[in-house]
């Protein structure tokens, strides 16, 4: 039996979060800001056509805000979570397995069922999560999860989609792979693109028909993965009970600079005892603490990043 994987992804989540009680923010530029208000992570699809990037620091909207009306809201996480597990609850009435992969995306196992449903069904299944948590996604699906991934990218950004594609014919996965730049790929950094384009390998279809030996020996297992997941071989399964976190940090950008010892001091112990709290609820123990601190990058000042 052929593998079929879906990714579901919330759509601009955290915006779509803060929409769901505030309705009369459709259709207008918003942005989500980090903690303490420091930079943009979160924004609308109005907000991205007017140019707003991601981790843009708060101070530099205030020129954006003299031309246009622009929402702004701090990031509210206790919200974000409950409506993700509502999201992922919601999930399980679709698929025998799901993957909690992030706090807005899921994989879920879609294997058995016919090709010419696969469409249908994921219709079906974007139209219930939005009447039931309101919250807008996209779905993609594909015989292995890179695959998934890739739909997915698709599914998001194309009208015509309708939050939806499946990519499941041979001839079309090739059609998509041709077209596809290799740094849009999910595990593909910045050093493997590096690599791949100084060897003239720059779309996911050159990938994909690449020689496995040399693959290996530039990639690595992680790249031969990659490159059997794209030519439709499963190599990555659901991961139904996700291993145990080793490591935990909790950092936050300041919306003001800190100048004295105190300040700093008491941001310190809160973040340490914010930490902790999550270190007893995972069932953790600490073997290695490190604090870090870093200047505003954004200055041309001299930058420090002690630890």
């Amino acid at each position: 039996m052929t593998a079929m994987f879906a990714l579901l992804d919330c759509n601009n989540f955290y915006v779509s979060c803060e929409r769901l009680f505030q309705p009369m923010l459709q259709g207008k530029p918003v942005v989500v800001l980090s903690n303490n208000d420091g930079c943009v992570i979160a924004r609308s699809d109005e907000a991205k056509a007017l140019g707003i990037p991601m981790g843009l620091p708060a101070f530099k909207l205030t020129e954006l805000l003299q031309e246009h009306p622009i929402e702004i809201f701090s990031s509210n996480y206790t919200l974000y979570g409950d409506l993700s597990t509502r999201v992922m609850k919601t999930l399980t009435q679709w698929a025998p397995a799901v993957e909690v992969y992030s706090i807005d995306e899921a994989f879920l196992d879609l294997t058995g069922l016919s090709t010419d449903a696969l469409a249908g069904y994921g219709h079906t299944m974007r139209a219930t999560i939005h009447q039931w948590t309101g919250i807008p996604v996209s779905i993609g699906i594909g015989p292995t999860k890179t695959l998934a991934k890739l739909a997915n990218r698709l599914a998001k950004r194309s009208l015509e989609a309708q939050g939806m594609v499946a990519l499941t014919s041979p001839s079309e996965i090739e059609a998509i792979l041709a077209q596809m730049p290799i740094e849009a790929l999910w595990g593909i950094g910045p050093g493997y693109t590096r690599c791949l384009k100084a060897h003239d390998i720059r779309t996911a279809l050159q990938l994909r028909d690449a020689n496995d030996r040399w693959i290996r020996q530039q990639l690595g297992v992680v790249g031969q993965r990659i490159v059997w997941e794209l030519r439709s071989i499963s190599c990555l399964s659901l991961e139904r009970c996700p291993p145990p976190k080793h490591s935990l940090m909790v950092s936050r950008s300041f919306g003001r600079p800190i100048t004295t010892r105190t300040e700093m001091s008491e941001a310190v112990a809160s973040y340490m005892s914010r930490a902790a709290e999550k270190l007893r609820r995972s069932h953790g123990a600490a073997g290695v603490l490190t604090v870090f601190l870093m200047t505003n990058r954004f200055t041309e000042e001299p930058q420090q990043s002690p630890s």
